[in-house]
């Protein structure tokens, strides 16, 4: 994944993520508010009401307008201006927050104007099994002479719980923040792990393009060298140091190839070219090797129109590859047959080889990246695991199709669908 990609879908998801917590905190607000506004309206009428019996039940009228006055947020003070009665305050104050359904704890306590204190306090609890807690001292009201105090120390915690949806919606965002950060750092390492493995690849085969080549050089004068040429261990041994030099040569070169696809950085030369020329060319250039093995190659090519616009180099190297296979993963004789044929939109071209076969699990892995078959009693196949992982690139780059069919024992058939 490329760099602008990362931090394109970084930037996206910081966005709406905190698009989602804004409007997640303001209905949270906004529902703690409505309920906030719910709860002060059924504390102000239940304490009217206990308000207006404690005068019932003195048998005075009752001259106050509007005897709730709220202090603060948790605190309410009720003006009666006539003695209240302890015990019947805290039997009409449950009574009637029974009524409205107020089933938070509170505290309160009655004003003595003869000591100029809230006195005879008590803190009534909703919790089960849970002994009362002796209240605190609650503030005064200057402005009165015969009130009570009521004080709600939890009403905030109240509040929430009645908004344990809202809670679990906030707890679940914020998972899912920390899982979008945590998959983040996690694919940001990748992508340095990622990286510091290419540029070790890119290194590490330039470095070895020069011994390569003097390698070569040296070779080709041994071989050429007549001295060399009547010694025929020596011009054995020279001729072996060439053929592995080439070897490697063409294993690097497939690592470097890889590596620019997947750095975006490789560009199709794209000409018009024969296919049936092609493939004369490299079965003529491969026909030797192959003999050696006491195989063949035959080809059946009766496509009429083989005229297609591709990369000439990538071309060859994706049908040397696949050769190259054939010869590898074949414990017999090999048995190569290449044969094209035309579609609608398509021209086909299939490669079949009667090689030891690919299993079902394994046809899907084989096009990524280092990954190889497991080869059971072939024991000398060499490589990087990187032929038809190249070769998926390169379909891909042209926009082919092509896919593999493949049975233990019977051999493999790679079919290409090239468009015109």
């Amino acid at each position: 994944m490329k760099n602008r990609a990362i931090r394109n879908i970084a930037i996206l998801g910081s966005i709406a993520i905190a698009g989602i917590i804004s409007v997640q905190i303001y209905w949270i607000n906004q529902a703690l508010n409505l309920q906030q506004k719910q709860f002060q309206e059924d504390v102000f009428i239940s304490l009217r009401r206990v308000a207006e019996r404690i005068s019932e039940y003195n048998k005075m009228d009752f001259p106050v307008a509007n005897p709730v006055k709220q202090i603060s947020s948790d605190y309410y003070i009720v003006n009666i201006r006539e003695a209240i009665d302890a015990n019947i305050l805290e039997l009409y104050l449950r009574n009637e927050f029974g009524k409205m359904n107020i089933q938070t704890d509170y505290e309160y306590a009655i004003y003595d104007c003869s000591s100029e204190k809230m006195v005879y306090g008590e803190y009534v609890s909703f919790q089960k099994n849970k002994s009362k807690i002796s209240v605190g001292d609650l503030p005064k009201y200057d402005e009165f002479i015969y009130y009570f105090g009521v004080n709600f120390p939890k009403q905030t915690s109240y509040l929430m719980a009645g908004n344990k949806l809202w809670v679990f919606f906030s707890c679940l965002l914020l998972l899912t923040v920390l899982f979008f950060v945590y998959a983040l750092n996690i694919i940001l390492r990748q992508k340095r792990l990622s990286e510091l493995q290419k540029d070790f690849i890119n290194n590490m085969t330039h470095e070895f393009k020069t011994p390569i080549s003097t390698i070569l050089i040296a070779s080709d004068a041994l071989l050429q060298d007549e001295q060399i040429k009547k010694e025929k261990n020596l011009s054995n041994y020279s001729q072996i140091i060439k053929e592995q030099n080439e070897r490697l040569n063409r294993q690097v070169e497939k690592v470097l190839q890889v590596a620019e696809i997947e750095r975006g950085s490789i560009e199709l030369k794209k000409e018009e070219i024969s296919l049936h020329e092609s493939i004369r060319s490299i079965v003529n250039s491969v026909n030797l090797k192959i003999k050696k093995r006491g195989g063949s190659v035959k080809t059946n090519l009766i496509a009429t129109d083989d005229i297609i616009d591709c990369d000439k180099l990538h071309l060859t190297n994706i049908l040397y590859n696949i050769i190259d296979n054939s010869l590898k993963y074949t414990s017999a004789k090999p048995k190569i047959f290449i044969e094209t044929s035309e579609m609608e939109r398509f021209l086909c071209l299939k490669v079949s080889d009667n090689g030891i076969g690919i299993a079902q699990e394994h046809i899907l892995e084989v096009k990524k990246k280092f990954y190889r078959v497991p080869t059971g009693r072939i024991h000398n196949v060499k490589g990087f695991g990187l032929g038809l992982y190249y070769v998926n690139q390169v379909c891909k780059a042209h926009h082919w199709q092509w896919n593999i069919k493949s049975k233990i024992g019977e051999g493999t058939s790679i079919l290409f669908e090239i468009k015109r």
